[in-house]
């Protein structure tokens, strides 16, 4: 049961039909309701009816006795001192009027038995006739004729006789025809409402199942690449234009961006692999023959080999920092113009020359990473440049620019940027310590990245490449 009631199937089919037997129970009452007042309603103007036409004749003069008051109309006509005057034929019991008696005054036998002097009479004499009154109250009972009993609602009416005399004249209208059409509707909604909850539940459930199918197929398909860890697998797309489409669209690009981020770490870690071999093999041969022949160890080549691992590791941890998220941390402004100064009074003895242009311009971000890159863009123009290299620092803007320019070959287009990527070298004839291990521009990119900025390269006025960042001034 609970796995049953566990799908969003069966959840929607619940949760729709649900929604529904709530609104088909709250407006079958209040259609119930409104029958029920609307026929009530009708019963009352039927009894009102009948009382004033009574009370009309009454007022009009006709006597008592004279009213000629059928059995299809219970009706009483009750004075003030609470004496019955007249009722309708076949009439044996009633309750809900002015009197519990069926028996007019006059009747029959005893201190009343000889009746009002013109109770039988015609209306045809000297008196004014009487007036009936405007207003009718109403009451619930029940009356019995000719040996049935059922419930009535009753109209009163108030009406001066003729003669001055104040009567109230009780019309009944009987309520077995709302209760019996309340009863076949309410019959009829309790035997249609299970079979419309069915219908609706078995719909849901259908459009539902329908509708979900193509999530079904992007589940199995995630479980097999799961369990296959098979990444160039995709989803199926539906060909509708819906939520689910774009789930499957979305999925596929997640597992293509999964893909690619697989494959850059295996390279990253073959290539690293590739790159730690060469230096750890040439120190263990040093150490080895350094062991067997003291004399002939190369101190220098060692201390190169540890160097040279020392920078790989450090590329490879901040990489690995950068690959992890890790993004600067806001703190004092820094002022690039200075932060080029100090960099370039550190390589006066190197091999290309480094001129500066530099105006007062800061950015914020981390000192450490901004110097790396500075030093990784000058390394780099430093190794290709044939006579001198150039670096700039402006504003422009809300952006900071820092250039790197050298008069080497520069870089083709058409590698401009695959020169971003990691452990990549376009200058493959050079030996690797001259060339380095390819990590420097991609370290580059990754800080000024996370920096908010950008760094791109073009062709500089030397002739050569122009590297140019560009950060938020601040």
């Amino acid at each position: 049961m609970r796995r049953v009631f566990g799908s969003v199937r069966a959840r929607a089919a619940l949760g729709a039909t649900v929604v529904v037997a709530v609104a088909l129970v709250a407006a079958g009452l209040a259609v119930l309701q409104v029958l029920r007042a609307d026929l009530v309603d009708q019963a009352r103007l039927k009894a009102r009816t009948d009382a004033r036409e009574v009370a009309s004749r009454i007022a009009a003069g006709t006597g008592y006795r004279a009213l000629e008051l059928d059995e299809d109309v219970p009706v009483q006509v009750v004075d003030e001192d609470g004496r019955v005057r007249a009722v309708s034929e076949d009439l044996e019991a009633v309750t809900g009027t002015g009197s519990p008696s069926v028996t007019p005054v006059g009747s029959g036998p005893g201190p009343d038995g000889g009746g009002d002097a013109d109770d039988d009479g015609d209306g045809d004499d000297d008196d004014d006739a009487g007036q009936v009154s405007s207003e009718e109250e109403y009451g619930h009972g029940s009356a019995r004729i000719d040996g049935e009993t059922g419930d009535y609602v009753w109209a009163a009416v108030e009406v001066t006789d003729r003669r001055g005399v104040e009567v109230t004249v009780y019309a009944g209208a009987p309520l077995a025809t709302e209760r019996d059409a309340v009863s076949t509707v309410r019959d009829a909604m309790l035997i249609g409402l299970p079979l419309l909850l069915l219908v609706v539940a078995a719909v849901t459930w259908l459009v539902t199942r329908r509708a979900l199918r193509p999530v079904e197929g992007i589940r199995r398909e995630m479980a097999a690449i799961t369990a296959s860890t098979d990444l160039s697998r995709r989803v199926p797309e539906p060909g509708t234009h819906d939520e689910v489409a774009r789930l499957a669209r979305t999925t596929n690009e997640t597992l293509a961006a999964l893909e690619a981020s697989v494959a850059r770490q295996r390279a990253f870690v073959a290539d690293a692999s590739h790159e730690l071999r060469s230096p750890v093999a040439s120190l263990r041969t040093q150490l080895e023959v350094g062991a067997a022949h003291p004399e002939l160890l190369d101190v220098d080549g060692a201390v190169e080999d540890v160097v040279r691992l020392q920078r790989l590791a450090a590329d490879l941890l901040l990489l690995a920092r950068l690959d992890a998220g890790e993004r600067p941390h806001g703190g004092s402004p820094v002022a690039l113009d200075a932060l080029v100064r100090e960099e370039l009074a550190q390589r006066t003895g190197d091999r290309v020359p480094v001129r500066a242009e530099v105006a007062p311009v800061a950015v914020r971000g981390s000192r450490g990473q901004l110097s790396r890159v500075l030093g990784n863009l000058v390394d780099n123009a430093q190794r290709h440049a044939r006579g001198g290299v150039r670096v700039a620092v402006r504003e422009e803007g809300r952006w900071a620019v820092l250039q790197v320019a050298d008069d080497g070959e520069g870089v083709p287009e058409g590698e401009r940027e695959r020169i971003f990527e990691r452990f990549v070298r376009l200058d493959d004839a050079r030996s690797r310590d001259d060339g380095g291990a390819g990590l420097g521009l991609a370290i580059a990119r990754d800080v000024v990245v996370r920096h908010g900025g950008t760094l791109t390269v073009s062709a500089a006025p030397e002739g050569g490449a122009l590297f140019e960042m560009r950060l938020p001034s601040g």
